[in-house]
């Protein structure tokens, strides 16, 4: 059994539970409420932007210059074309600059982005490439399933679309071999460790769904509105 799928066993309850959660199940049907996806959509750009910069982090700990070339320009690639998507969604969900000035990570997603600074700060490409390939692989998952669904709003189709595309499913799919080549050359206490990171980064990707269908806030805010 490869790495990967090892990984993937372990976090099989919280998969299924990420792919069912009512957040993503509202996208499919199309009935998931707009302000719900413009918050969303505001906390992931935060994410995104991070999520690049650890790519980086990642290509530097690399000894192999192809694996740094191809962690350099995915960071690139998969940011730009998020980020297009983002872009577009912020327009069609009248996103300000005003929203965007006065932004705030909730707790989930300031969280989920320094753990994957944390995985990166061990100095180990395995344990960053762990920490960021559940964000891949879930949303991989996720177009795969849903490819053939039809919400009405445009902007559903689109967002399942984009992780449906052939682009998106051979990026996810490099990343997966990459872990399974690092796991190859490394230690049991090694692999433990990468293990940790994959599963803590995966149960930070289910956290981010109910993040957004609840829409988080920290405790002082919620407290103050009561």
């Amino acid at each position: 059994m490869r790495f990967t799928e090892v990984l993937r066993q372990k976090t099989r309850e919280s998969w299924e539970q990420s792919l069912n959660h009512p957040f993503v199940q509202e996208i499919v049907r199309g009935d998931l409420p707009l302000d719900t996806f413009k918050y969303y959509i505001l906390q992931d750009i935060y994410y995104l932007k991070h999520f690049g910069k650890v790519h980086a982090m990642a290509a530097a700990q690399s000894d192999d210059f192809e694996v740094t070339a191809m962690l350099t320009e995915k960071a690139k690639v998969t940011a730009e074309a998020e980020l297009t998507v983002h872009r577009e969604h912020a327009e069609l969900l009248n996103i300000t600059e005003d929203d965007m000035k006065h932004f705030k990570p909730a707790p989930t997603a300031y969280a989920y982005t320094s753990h994957l600074y944390r995985a990166a700060l061990t100095g180990q490409i395995g344990q960053t490439v762990a920490a960021i390939l559940p964000c891949y692989w879930l949303y991989a998952d996720i177009g795969k399933k849903n490819q053939h669904a039809k919400p009405e709003e445009t902007i559903y189709q689109n967002w399942i679309k984009m992780y449906a595309d052939d682009w998106f499913q051979t990026s996810t799919q490099e990343q997966i071999d990459l872990l399974d080549q690092i796991a190859e050359e490394a230690s049991d206490h090694e692999k433990e460790k990468i293990k940790e990171q994959f599963v803590i980064a995966k149960e930070f990707e289910l956290a981010f769904w109910e993040m957004a269908y609840t829409k988080e806030d920290w405790f002082s805010a919620r407290s103050s509105n009561v």
